[in-house]
């Protein structure tokens, strides 16, 4: 079964990830502060839905690889600490914008909130990457069955990219002007998600 020491490693890449900058946040955190909780909701629904497909689409296909090659497991390795280091630039570069910033945007109706939500998340490099590059590593052949690994692991992903971005929809007016008052907060933020990315990284790479 899967160690306490991967979940944990995942819970940390997971919750990385979805506190820096992306395609998801930005479009969850746009919908909610323009139109409301219950659009942001709606939203996010969607987005599980591509976590679901990438779950069990990706977990299907590297059970048999990895059983095959099991040495594919080190480039993999590898692969997933550069890019996280990349997310870790990403994050802490000088002159980003706040996902927070209010923007104007159309209302949209319920059955399309779930769908870009849905097409949102399918298209976003940090989900497809995450799954090829960054959770296999976590996978140890030593203790059998790599499908059910993959799928609690990215279940614990999941869970925990689904609870943030949930109390985000749901904070995302009071944090919005929050942070518009106080940049100082915005870039404390980028710096401490920035510093975990690229920590998890170097650990990943040398462990």
């Amino acid at each position: 079964m899967v160690e306490q020491s991967a979940v944990i490693g995942v819970v940390l890449v997971a919750l990385g990830m979805v506190l820096s900058p992306g395609p998801n946040m930005m479009y969850l955190v746009s919908r909610s502060t323009s139109q409301g909780r219950r659009a942001g909701i709606i939203s996010l629904a969607g987005v599980a839905a591509g976590f679901l497909v990438y779950l069990v689409g990706a977990n299907l296909g590297l059970a048999v690889v990895f059983s095959a090659f099991p040495g594919l497991l080190t480039v993999i390795r590898i692969a997933g600490a550069m890019y996280l280091l990349w997310l870790a630039w990403k994050t802490l570069k000088p002159g980003g914008v706040s996902v927070f910033a209010t923007r104007e945007v159309p209302p949209d109706s319920p059955r399309r909130l779930f769908l870009m939500g849905l097409m949102t998340n399918l298209l976003n490099p940090k989900i497809a990457l995450l799954y090829v590059s960054v959770l296999p590593q976590f996978i140890d052949l030593e203790r059998g069955d790599v499908l059910l690994q993959g799928l609690v692991l990215g279940c614990v992903q999941v869970a925990v990219a689904l609870l943030v971005n949930l109390s985000i929809v749901v904070a995302a007016g009071g944090i919005a002007g929050f942070l518009a008052a106080r940049p100082s907060w915005l870039r404390l933020q980028r710096l401490t998600m920035g510093s975990l990315l690229a920590a998890l990284a170097i650990g990943l790479a040398f462990s």
